[in-house]
């Protein structure tokens, strides 16, 4: 049994919600629901059904998440509080109330973490010969192996410092590995407190002398401390980890250059205040004290472990050689209409939209082959995209530099700004720009978040212009691992939008008046309004009012509140909200009309879907914004209607195969507690990524 914040026993695999006050009847906390989030992605660990790297791998996921929401979070809270901001949250909360109840809801989920690896990950893998042992209990072999990989490549790269009256406290990066080391002087018995920073470019785990066996690489640095102080005496080592504060941003408003502003504020990232200590439980109190003197952090910002500093790093463990203990690997399916490799995508499009939806189908084979077959097609004149976040080695970053030098009018709207990816989007704007690709920074104030290109092109009746418009970023990488949408079309009414969604972003156009898109901060948050209200009055007038919505977060409060009042007028409404969501479903009076599913599993469930009965006269949305504040009022975000009947059938199928799914699926219950779906009326447990991928493999025989 899991304990909640409030004490009482929680049934295994239920996440605890911290207690609510009175003034947030209405809503939930958006920290807390995102904190049970993270539960859930922790219950895949836990969970005995998924295969056993898997596990790992979700248990360093787990790390990750909680790294950025420490940055970008609670840094954001911290820097309220000190600033004395009354503000309160959604559910009433001000920031010194939302990081009681944070601290109050992460510690027990934090032993439950540490618990996953060593009684239950650590020996399942030790069973079948994988082993992360301690240095102090390696044998003759294996010690001499560690030492001589410290000889050889850990030695001539650390950099011990010192701290003494002449030399100050040394700045401790964001989320470096450090080892504190207290030496004592021989003959003086002086005591010195020293820092080692564990190098990032070598792997954590230390390979020893028999296969699948490997000590920390931390430890194995403590170990060989005496090589690193002759003469002194160690007397303790100790890891420790340093999280700051990444919710730093410059105003924008004065800036002459946001490239420069970016930059500056990720200097000023780096400097920032901490706002976590992580550090072994076993650390002396003096130790102890010694760093959060140091540092300056605050008391009830140090999380003690009995586990690994830092477990991010187990990624490292599960991509290990064992195919048998991870899912069946995927292999994406070309899509049908792109399939053939003399397809011309161009007049592929012409012949009726296409939708796709990765990994499922191949994104390389989509939207890399579209972009590709514009930068070599001599009949293209331009090519328009945005960018917000995607690989160093992303195939687009060429294909738009080799459009520009031949010839082709090639613009990138490139969002600087993307949270933890700046200083990659800095050196991708300045590689395109150097290579005479017009390279715009979006508009001061919103992010660029949409997903779009758009492709000119000169044909016999006259220019045409092919766009694709997406629920998830231009990157190779991520395509593989998270499940997004993609709408190809030419239909003129919507590529005039997507030609005034460019010049909006280049040229500061004020339009608002866009045929098919909703755009965002332009006319998103009104028509969707008035979508839900449409409902309202379909109800009322006896006919049947459906909603159903998919989306990674749900927190705005005036959609939160127009749910409310379609649900009290008889709206069905089926929300699948993946992370944090802060409606409170199935109150009587309230809400009973609406249900709230999180869907989680091998894959990332990224896309958006929004579908509207309209009295039969049905409205199928995907896009790149979700139901938040951020995204309706302070980004540029756009969702494209599917209109197509054969695709509005996929889009129902995906929604069919959601509500049935049980396998990796938690309800949100009116407490705030969610719980995870079982079958019900002698249904059949399902999994809907594995429904996808099989009917996807199904479609693609019958094909043959």
């Amino acid at each position: 049994m899991l304990q909640s914040s409030t004490g009482q026993s929680v049934p295994a695999g239920v996440t605890a919600s911290s207690p609510q006050p009175a003034s947030a009847a209405k809503f939930l906390n958006r920290e807390v629901s995102w904190l049970d989030f993270n539960h859930r992605v922790l219950e895949l660990a836990l969970d005995k059904r998924v295969p056993l790297l898997e596990r790992v791998r979700f248990l360093a996921i787990f790390s990750s998440n909680l790294d950025e929401f420490f940055m970008k979070r609670v840094g954001g809270l911290q820097r309220q509080q000190l600033a004395r901001v009354t503000e309160r949250s959604i559910d009433g909360l001000t920031p010194p109330e939302q990081l009681e109840a944070i601290h109050a809801h992460l510690r027990p989920m934090l032993e439950t973490h540490v618990a996953c690896w060593l009684d239950d990950l650590k020996p399942a893998l030790e069973e079948l010969g994988v082993f992360v042992r301690d240095y102090d209990a390696l044998d003759a072999a294996d010690r001499s192996a560690a030492d001589q990989f410290f000889s050889k490549n850990v030695f001539p790269i650390l950099t011990p410092l010192a701290v003494d009256p002449a030399h100050p406290f040394p700045f401790i990066s964001n989320l470096s590995n450090s080892i504190g080391v207290i030496l004592e002087h021989p003959a003086r018995k002086e005591k010195l407190f020293v820092r080692i920073k564990v190098p990032e470019n070598l792997s954590r785990w230390v390979p020893l002398s028999s296969k699948f066996h490997f000590v920390p690489l931390e430890q194995v640095i403590g170990g060989n401390l005496p090589l690193l102080f002759p003469g002194m005496n160690v007397l303790e080592y100790s890891p420790f980890r340093i999280t700051r504060n990444a919710d730093i941003e410059m105003d924008a408003e004065d800036a002459d250059d946001l490239l420069q502003l970016v930059e500056q504020e990720l200097r000023a990232r780096r400097m920032a205040r901490a706002v976590r200590l992580e550090l072994a439980q076993s650390m002396s109190s003096a130790m102890r004290q010694f760093i959060i003197n140091g540092v300056e952090v605050d008391a009830h910002d140090i999380f003690p472990t009995r586990g690994p500093v830092d477990m991010t790093d187990l990624a490292a463990l599960a991509n290990l050689d064992f195919p048998d203990l991870k899912y069946k690997p995927w292999v994406p399916v070309t899509p049908a209409r792109f399939s053939g490799e003399d397809a011309d995508v161009f007049q592929v499009i012409r012949d009726g939209d296409v939708l796709v939806h990765h990994p499922y189908e191949g994104f390389a084979e989509s939207v890399e082959k579209f972009i590709a077959a514009a930068v070599m097609d001599p009949k293209v004149l331009a090519i328009k995209m945005t960018l917000y976040r995607t690989t160093p080695d992303s195939p687009f970053l060429l294909s738009l530099i080799h459009a520009a030098e031949s010839g082709k009018q090639v613009a990138v709207v490139v969002e600087l700004k993307a949270r933890f990816d700046e200083q990659r989007n800095v050196q991708l704007a300045q590689t395109l720009e150097n290579a005479g690709v017009h390279v715009v920074y979006g508009l001061l104030g919103l992010k660029t978040h949409a997903k779009a290109v758009m492709v000119v092109r000169d044909e016999p009746d006259g220019l045409r212009t092919y766009c694709h418009i997406g629920t998830g970023n231009y990157n190779s990488r991520t395509a593989q691992l998270y499940t997004d949408l993609g709408l190809f079309t030419c239909n003129p009414r919507m590529t005039e939008d997507v030609i005034d969604l460019f010049h909006y972003l280049t040229g500061r156009s004020m339009k608002r008046d866009y045929h098919k898109l909703l755009v965002a901060p332009v006319n998103m948050r009104e028509r969707m309004i008035s979508k839900i209200r449409r409902e309202v009055e379909h109800a009322r007038a006896g006919k049947e009012a459906r909603i159903t919505a998919k989306m990674n977060a749900l927190q705005d409060p005036r959609i939160i509140e127009e749910l409310y009042s379609a649900s009290q007028a008889g709206v069905k409404i089926e929300l699948f909200v993946r992370g944090f969501c802060c409606l409170r479903p199935g109150v009587e009076g309230m809400s009973q009309n609406i249900s709230v599913v999180s869907i989680l599993g091998r894959f990332l469930e990224h896309s958006r879907i929004y579908h509207f009965l309209n009295g039969g006269e049905e409205e199928f949305y995907i896009g790149s914004a979700d139901w938040m504040n951020r995204n309706l009022d302070w980004r540029v975000e756009a969702l494209a209607p599917v209109e197509a009947p054969a695709l509005r059938e996929r889009l129902r199928e995906i929604l069919d195969i959601m509500r049935v799914d049980v396998e990796h699926s938690w309800q949100l219950s009116p407490d705030g507690v969610w719980r995870p779906r079982i079958p019900q009326n002698g249904e059949q447990s399902a999994e809907g990524q594995v429904t996808m991928m099989q009917r996807v493999l199904k479609q693609n025989r019958e094909r043959q």
